[in-house]
């Protein structure tokens, strides 16, 4: 069996930037919240689709800001995209998918979690985890767990990885840390920018590998001036880039509740009518296939 685990927040995202808007009969935009549940009903009209979970961060903020107060927040986040999360939350779990939605942590660790969790299972063929977010690429491993962007039909596997960043998945935590990433809010270090961190990670593979000494560098794509630059940039910042990285490490200890015979999609329950009702749209549950 394949299993399949959604992103949550970036499918809304998407789909309230994507999709047209739409308002309920009480006036409450919810387009993206349809966008997401019509997304979802097509993947489970494909055969192979089985098992699916989906994750949320029901609140933005995680422990992740009380390790850096420039770490993502909801702020700026347009607030008739925000007031759609539980309701999202909602439709999904009417339509007979796990939802996992997340305070403490983030979406992002759920599906760590459950991706390294079920990975195990000797009759798990495949994990799919449906998002294209570069964080998530240090979860793959081999072609067993895989990240794949529906958009635009792009499945992620090791070798993948590495031709997209320049390094193994297990070095995508270093690599963010080095060079930032603005959509979590932390800046990266000054000078390492995505060439030069891909080629001393690949062949260091982590922060704490890279020798202080740049005469001791053995890596050809960078000249001696240019690793000196670096390492100066490094040392000077050595405990920021520590926190970058653990502000990019996913999380795999979630306490996720869920067995893997949980995730089996057994149909939409009939809550889903009422559901899409509210969402002004009986037109939706006329294409599910199976009930509970």
């Amino acid at each position: 069996m394949k299993i399949h685990l959604i992103d949550g927040t970036y499918e809304l995202f998407r789909n309230h930037f994507g999709a047209p808007p739409k308002a309920a009969p009480n006036g409450q935009e919810v387009g993206a919240t349809l966008g997401l549940l019509r997304s979802l009903i097509m993947l489970l009209s494909s055969p192979d689709v089985t098992h699916m979970a989906c994750a949320f961060d029901h609140v933005i903020p995680s422990f992740r800001n009380d390790l850096y107060a420039g770490y993502k927040t909801g702020e700026g986040v347009d607030p008739n995209l925000l007031a759609q999360f539980s309701l999202a939350e909602e439709a999904v779990s009417a339509l007979g998918v796990v939802v996992w939605p997340m305070v403490e942590f983030e979406a992002d660790d759920a599906l760590g979690t459950a991706a390294v969790r079920f990975a195990k299972s000797k009759s798990v063929e495949q994990v799919l985890i449906c998002s294209p977010d570069k964080d998530l690429a240090q979860l793959v491993t081999g072609n067993r767990v895989v990240c794949w962007d529906r958009r635009r039909e792009i499945i992620l596997d090791e070798k993948g990885v590495i031709e997209k960043f320049g390094v193994k998945p297990q070095s995508i935590p270093d690599w963010l840390a080095l060079v930032g990433d603005s959509a979590d809010g932390y800046p990266g270090i000054p000078g390492w920018g995505a060439k030069s961190s891909s080629a001393v990670l690949a062949r260091y593979e982590h922060i704490e590998s890279i020798p202080k000494d740049a005469g001791k560098w053995k890596v050809g794509a960078i000249t001696p001036g240019r690793a000196s630059s670096l390492t100066g940039s490094l040392i000077q910042h050595y405990d920021e880039a520590l926190l970058f990285r653990q502000l990019a490490t996913l999380r795999t200890d979630v306490p996720l509740k869920d067995k893997l015979s949980d995730l089996k999609w057994q149909g939409a329950w009939e809550s889903l009518n009422t559901v899409c009702k509210k969402l002004g749209d009986e037109k939706i549950p006329s294409r599910i296939t199976q009930w509970r």
